[in-house]
C-alpha cells in the first residue's frame, strides 16, 4: 500500500458528496472545516505520527457528513491505539452507515481490544448469522487481527463454537480452522477439525486441514498418514496434489512432496517445483534423475524456459559447465537476460572470475537491455564482489550503479544494507533516507531504517516514528510488527513488545522474530518459554545474527 493514493481516495469521496458539502456551512475549507485537517492528518500519517493523525481525521469526520472519512478516522484511530477517538469515530460511522458490514466488524474489533467480550461476541455472532454471504469474512478478520491478545480471540472463537454460530459452509469452517491454528491454539484447532470432519467427511480440503492441524500439534506421524491417504486423489486433481505436496514439505518431508508432484502430467512449473524440493532435501541423486527426466522431455531443447530450468538444476548439481551451456543457449526470449545474469554467477563458480565480471559489465553497458536488468547487473556484481571478500569492489559496483541510475531505490537500499553490515550506521541511514526522499512510503526502507535506529542506536523515538509510518502502510506485515515490537522493547515497554512480537511470529515463523521474542521473554523471567523460541530460531537458522546476539546477552 502507498499513502499517496489515499488522499486521492478521500478527494474522490468528497466529489461523490459535493452537493452535501455545498449545503453545509461547517464544511468550509479552513479552520474547523474538512480539507485542512484531512491534509494535516495525511502529513501526520506519512510522518508516522499516528496519534496526531487520529485526532485530525476525527476532526475532519466530525466537521462533515462523509461516510468514508468516518471509516478512515476509525481505522486510523484503531491503528494508533487511540481507543477514545476510535469510539467517537465509530459512532459517526454507525450513524452514517448503520448496516455496513465493515462498520459492524470495526465495532467487534474495538470491543475486543477494550476487553468488552460480551459486546464483541454479540457483534461477531451478528455477522456470522447475517444473510450476506460475505459477512462471515468480516467476523474472521475482526477476530483474527482486531485483538491485542491472541488468547482472548481464541476464547471468543471457542464461545462461538459453543453457540453453533458458524454457518454450515465448508469454506467458513476451513477459514476458522486456519485461524485457530494461527492463534497457536492446538486444542481449539483440533476441536474445529473434528467438527469439520463430521460435517464434511469426504472432502480432500478437510483432510488437508486435518493434516495441518495434526502437524501444528506435533502429531507428525498422524499427519503423514492423513497425507498418504490422499495419494489417489492427488494423482487425479492438481489442486489436491499441490496442497498435499505443500503439507509434506511443511512436515519437513520435501522428498515425499516431490514424489506427490511427480504424479500426473508435467510441465516446466511442476518440474521447477520438484527441483526446488529436491534441492531443499539435498538429494543430489534424485535431482540428477530429475535432470535426466527433464532433458528427455525436452527433446529439441529449444524452449527458453526449459533451458533456463535445466541450467538451474545443473548449477545446483555443481555441473557448472553444463549449466553455462544451457544458459548460453537461451536466446531471443524474455528469459535471456536472467540466463545471462545466471551465466555470470556460474562463471564465478567456475573460478573464471574475470569473465564473470566482464559479462556483468557487458550487461551494464548493453543499451538493448531494459533498465531494470542493467540495474540488476550492478546488484549482481556487488553480490559477487562481496562473495569474493572484496569490500571496496562491492561498494564500487553499487556506486557505479548509482552513477548510471541516480537515486535508484534498489541500489540505495542494497548499499544501505552494505553499510549496516560494516557498522557504518551513519552511511546506512543516509542511503535509506535517500530512498525515502523519492519514495516516502517505501515500507522496506522505513522498516529497515527504523529497525536499524532501534537496534543500533538510542534514537528510539525517531525509530518508532519510522516504523509507525511503515505500520500504517502495512499493519499486518510480520517484519514490520517485529520491528515495532523490538523498538517497544528497547523503549522499556516490554509487555506491549511481547504482544507485537507474538503476533509477528504467529504470522511468520522467522528466526529473527523468534530470537527477539525469546530475549524479551527471558528478561521477563519466562525462561522456559524463551528457550522454546530460541530452539525454534536455531532450527530455522542457527547462524542468525539476532539469535547469536540474544543468546550471548541472555546466556541461554
Amino acid at each position: 500500500m502507498r499513502f499517496a493514493p489515499l488522499l486521492l481516495l478521500i478527494v474522490a469521496g468528497f466529489a461523490s458528496s459535493a452537493g452535501v458539502l455545498a449545503r453545509q456551512p461547517s464544511a468550509r475549507v479552513g479552520t474547523g472545516g474538512i480539507l485542512e485537517p484531512v491534509m494535516a492528518g495525511e502529513f501526520s500519517l506519512q510522518a508516522g505520527k499516528l496519534a496526531e493523525a487520529s485526532r485530525l481525521y476525527l476532526q475532519a469526520a466530525e466537521a462533515g457528513q462523509d461516510v468514508g472519512l468516518a471509516e478512515l478516522a476509525t481505522r486510523i484511530s484503531l491503528l494508533a491505539n487511540q481507543d477514545d477517538n476510535a469510539t467517537r469515530a465509530l459512532q459517526l460511522w454507525k450513524q452514517r452507515a448503520p448496516e455496513s458490514l465493515a462498520m459492524r466488524a470495526a465495532q467487534a474489533t474495538l470491543a475486543l481490544r477494550q476487553g468488552r467480550e460480551r459486546v464483541a461476541r454479540r457483534e461477531l455472532e451478528s455477522l456470522l448469522r447475517d444473510p450476506d454471504p460475505q459477512a462471515w469474512r468480516y467476523a474472521l478478520v475482526a477476530l483474527g487481527s482486531g485483538g491485542r491478545d491472541p488468547a482472548r480471540s481464541a476464547k471468543l472463537l471457542g464461545q462461538l463454537l459453543d453457540d453453533n454460530a458458524l454457518p454450515n459452509d465448508l469454506n467458513v469452517w476451513l477459514a476458522f480452522g486456519g485461524l485457530a491454528q494461527s492463534l497457536d491454539q492446538p486444542a481449539l484447532a483440533e476441536r474445529i477439525v473434528g467438527e469439520v470432519i463430521q460435517r464434511f467427511p469426504v472432502n480432500p480440503r478437510v483432510s488437508l486441514l486435518h493434516a495441518s492441524q495434526l502437524r501444528q500439534a506435533g502429531k507428525t506421524e498422524q499427519a503423514r498418514q492423513v497425507l498418504e491417504s490422499l495419494q489417489r486423489q492427488a494423482a487425479a486433481d492438481p489442486n489436491v496434489r499441490l496442497g498435499t505436496a505443500a503439507e509434506f514439505d511443511a512436515l519437513g518431508l520435501p522428498l515425499q512432496a516431490a514424489q506427490v508432484l511427480a504424479q500426473g502430467p508435467q510441465d516446466t512449473r511442476s518440474y521447477g517445483l520438484r527441483a526446488s524440493l529436491l534441492a531443499k532435501a539435498d538429494d543430489s541423486a534424485a535431482l540428477a534423475r530429475l535432470y535426466d527426466e527433464v532433458k528427455a522431455a525436452s527433446a529439441a531443447g529449444q524452449d527458453p524456459a526449459r533451458r533456463l530450468l535445466l541450467g538451474q538444476i545443473a548449477e545446483y548439481l555443481k555441473r557448472f559447465k553444463d549449466a553455462l551451456d544451457w544458459y548460453q543457449g537461451v536466446a531471443g526470449d524474455e528469459h535471456q537476460v536472467e540466463a545471462r545474469l545466471r551465466a555470470a554467477n556460474v562463471l564465478f563458480q567456475l573460478d573464471r572470475k574475470p569473465e564473470a565480471f566482464d559479462l556483468v559489465h557487458a550487461l551494464q553497458a548493453d543499451a538493448s537491455v531494459d533498465d531494470d536488468a542493467r540495474r540488476d547487473a550492478y546488484l549482481l556484481e556487488a553480490d559477487l564482489r562481496r562473495k569474493n571478500e572484496d569490500d571496496p569492489g562491492e561498494l564500487d559496483a553499487l556506486a557505479r550503479g548509482l552513477a548510471a541510475y541516480p537515486d535508484d531505490n534498489a541500489l540505495l537500499y542494497a548499499r544501505g544494507l552494505a553499510w549496516e553490515r560494516r557498522d557504518r550506521i551513519d552511511r546506512a541511514e543516509a542511503d535509506l533516507r535517500r530512498v525515502l526522499v523519492t519514495d516516502p512510503t517505501n515500507t522496506a526502507a522505513l522498516n529497515a531504517l527504523g529497525y536499524t535506529l532501534a537496534d543500533r542506536t538510542d534514537r528510539y523515538t525517531e525509530a518508532l516514528e519510522l516504523i509507525e509510518r511503515a505500520r500504517a502502510a502495512a499493519p499486518d506485515e510480520p517484519a514490520i510488527l517485529d520491528s515495532y515490537g523490538w523498538v517497544l522493547y528497547r523503549m522499556g515497554r516490554k509487555e506491549e513488545a511481547l504482544v507485537q512480537l507474538r503476533r509477528a511470529f504467529t504470522l511468520m515463523k522467522d528466526p529473527e522474530i523468534a530470537a527477539h521474542l525469546g530475549q524479551v521473554l527471558w528478561e521477563q523471567g519466562h525462561k522456559d518459554e524463551a528457550r522454546r523460541y530460541f530452539d525454534q530460531a536455531r532450527k530455522l537458522d542457527p547462524e542468525n545474527r539476532s539469535l547469536r546476539r540474544a543468546l550471548e546477552q541472555t546466556g541461554a
